[in-house]
């Protein structure tokens, strides 16, 4: 299997907030632990392994494919790299599955959590995989890789929704301004031929999408490629449990880390964020009590993005917005997040 291109984004950024977490004596003297929530090719989780000596890594992805791959890359880190088969909102399984389940404390749980959201080059180059709009190929676009899942495919999708729930896809996940015109042809097309791959759909969108649209924007088939693909895999839902889950599993020091692509990724990102930092004491209080401060605190200002060097090397980087939290003291039973990863 040839490993497809993978240029990892903000590599540098992201090593530089993990490592105050991930540079110091884990539990019991051990090694501190990173989970990369979403390995994909393991470019992120190489950069730590190779600039934080001190860290192991446990890898989650969905895709035995990008496992196989990342595992082969990573070999040579040893049993400072542990690949798991699960996607991210498993996260509390994987950690208490390891001995790691201890939430909280200054002597235990994970150091930090990273995300790397959306799609992973391993999806987007290898072309059967039905991710590219560029060259023809099933719509299959399941990130646990093709017939492993037993779910929908995007052919499923528009083969089967109805022209409102089409509509509510591209104009919630795409944000595309023709969704509803979109959803109409689609309806129409597949009553006479079913969308089976990609150069179907990609020339409905071509003919749908005005002329002045389509030369703004970039390919008039990106936002729908992108809200199939959100839609076959439910990744809000998965990262709506999947980040209280993350912040949960933190030690004392410990950072969730997350780079997102689309605003309704980053928008859970930030609410969730928000929420853990969050002071409970009443403004007008002239004190805060002992243990009533937050437990954690934001690492970014706000959302940092790519500089245009980055982008221009990896047009990828464009749409990031990359935040950070750390855990500052233990939980306890008075946080108004605590115990909701589960929920």
């Amino acid at each position: 299997m040839n490993r497809p291109q993978h240029d990892p984004v903000l590599l540098d950024r992201v090593v530089d907030l993990l490592r105050p977490a991930l540079d110091r004596e884990g539990a019991a003297g051990g090694p501190t632990v990173l989970v990369d929530a979403t390995l994909g090719l393991g470019g992120h989780t190489e950069a730590v392994l190779a600039r934080c000596p001190l860290a192991r890594v446990v890898g989650i992805d969905r895709d035995p494919d990008a496992l196989a791959l990342a595992g082969a890359r990573l070999a040579p880190y040893g049993d400072r790299f542990t690949g798991v088969h699960a996607t991210y909102d498993e996260i509390p399984d994987v950690v208490a599955d390891l001995g790691l389940d201890r939430r909280g404390r200054t002597d235990g749980g994970v150091d930090g959590v990273l995300f790397d959201l959306g799609v992973s080059s391993m999806q987007l180059d290898v072309a059967e995989r039905g991710f590219a709009y560029a060259v023809d190929a099933p719509l299959d676009m399941r990130m646990d890789g093709t017939g492993r899942s037993g779910g929908p495919t995007a052919a499923d999708v528009l083969n089967t929704y109805s022209a409102a729930e089409l509509t509510r896809v591209l104009r919630d996940y795409g944000e595309e301004k023709f969704a509803r015109k979109i959803a109409g042809a689609i309806v129409r097309q597949r009553e006479s031929a079913p969308f089976v791959t990609s150069a179907a759909l990609v020339e409905l969108l071509y003919a749908e999408i005005p002329a002045p649209a389509r030369r703004t924007g970039g390919h008039p088939a990106k936002r729908t490629f992108q809200a199939l693909r959100m839609e076959v895999n439910d990744e809000l839902a998965v990262l709506r449990r999947a980040l209280p889950a993350a912040i949960e599993a933190l030690t004392v020091g410990g950072r969730v880390v997350v780079e997102a692509y689309h605003s309704l990724e980053d928008r859970l990102v930030k609410q969730a964020f928000v929420a853990v930092t969050r002071s409970e004491v009443p403004p007008d209080l002239p004190f805060v009590p002992e243990g009533s401060e937050p437990a954690f605190r934001l690492v970014t200002r706000g959302a940092e993005k790519a500089d245009a060097g980055e982008i221009d090397a990896n047009p990828r980087a464009a749409s990031v917005r990359l935040r950070a939290v750390e855990r500052t003291r233990p939980s306890n039973p008075r946080d108004p997040w605590n115990g909701k990863a589960h929920r």
